[in-house]
C-alpha cells in the first residue's frame, strides 16, 4: 500500500499514477478488510482460550481496541477515499482533465505500521497488568 501510495504521490508522469491508483483500489480494500476481520477472529479464539483472556488485561483489550480501530476504518476512511482516487484515475485515462488531491492517501502508510507496531510491542512486553473488576455488592453490606 505505501509503495502505491508514495508512486501516485511522487510520480510525475500521468499513466504512471493513474495506473498505481488503480491498483491501489484492488489490492488495498479487500484484503485489509479480510485481514483485519480474520486477525480479529483468531484474537478472540486465543483469547478465550488461553489464560490471557479477551478483558482479563489490559494490553490484551488495548490490542483488541486497536485492531478493531484498524478494521473499521478501513471501510469508513480507506474505501472512499481510494475509491475516489481511483474514479478520478479513470476519469483521467478516459482522457478528462483531471486534479488529483492525494493528501488523504498519506496517513494509512504511516498509521497502520505504528498502531501493528504498538500490538507487537504489547504483546511481547505486555504491560499494565490485570483488568480490575469491582466486586458485587450483596445487600448485607
Amino acid at each position: 500500500m505505501a509503495a502505491l501510495i508514495g508512486t501516485a504521490i511522487a510520480a510525475d508522469d500521468p499513466t504512471t499514477r493513474t495506473s498505481a491508483l488503480l491498483v491501489l483500489q484492488r489490492v488495498t480494500i479487500g484484503p485489509l478488510l479480510a485481514c483485519g476481520l480474520i486477525c480479529l477472529a483468531s484474537g478472540l479464539v486465543l483469547g478465550l482460550g488461553s489464560r490471557w483472556g479477551v478483558l482479563r488485561h489490559w494490553w490484551v483489550a488495548t490490542k483488541l481496541a486497536l485492531n478493531l480501530l484498524l478494521t473499521a476504518l478501513v471501510p469508513v476512511a480507506l474505501l472512499p477515499e481510494v475509491t475516489a482516487q481511483a474514479a478520478q484515475a479513470r476519469r483521467s485515462l478516459a482522457g478528462a482533465p483531471v486534479t488529483f488531491d492525494l493528501s488523504d492517501l498519506g496517513y494509512p502508510p504511516i498509521v497502520s505500521p505504528v498502531l501493528l507496531l504498538t500490538a507487537i510491542t504489547l504483546s511481547v512486553v505486555k504491560p499494565w497488568g490485570r483488568v480490575r473488576r469491582r466486586r458485587a455488592t450483596t445487600e448485607s453490606e
